[in-house]
């Protein structure tokens, strides 16, 4: 995770980025690449892939092509919503979130065999990220590591 919703440096970048430019600024973008470089993943990364969202389509894809670019790796976009559902931050517990999430994404397409990076925006419950690890990985892809731009855990949001 790169930050906490709204705190400041990346915090405030990602927020803006979503709630008022509708696009991920390219700082954020070159962080993101230079700390996967510093976490080095083991075993090596060879794929990126991203949370889909029905209310914001573009956002988590183009800043996920962008980081694949930066990190010279391929996109493939596999997973996809399946229905709308709410929003998980307007959960009342975490059984409620995980029941949320159930069945929400799906795998469209192959997944590749090798680790991946999995990309999501905000991180509220981490039952979407657990449910999307748990399709890819019982679909073929190797480990799973997540990354997101921010946490909303004890922020206001």
């Amino acid at each position: 995770m790169l930050s906490i919703w709204n705190d400041a440096g990346w915090g405030t970048l990602v927020r803006q980025g979503k709630s008022r430019d509708g696009r991920f600024a390219d700082t954020l973008v070159e962080a993101c690449a230079v700390m996967v470089r510093a976490w080095n993943p083991n075993p090596p990364l060879t794929w990126i892939t991203c949370i889909p969202s029905k209310r914001h389509p573009d956002l988590v894809p183009h800043f996920a092509r962008r980081l694949a670019t930066a990190l010279s790796l391929p996109l493939h976009s596999v997973l996809q919503k399946n229905d709308d559902r709410a929003a998980q931050k307007e959960m009342a517990n975490s059984s409620q979130q995980a029941r949320n999430v159930d069945g929400s994404l799906i795998v469209h397409g192959t997944v590749p065999t090798g680790p991946v990076l999995l990309v999501d925006d905000m991180i509220d419950s981490r039952w979407t990220m657990t449910v999307a690890a748990y399709l890819l990985r019982s679909n073929g892809s190797g480990a799973v590591f997540p990354l997101a731009l921010a946490s909303t855990a004890n922020s206001d949001e």
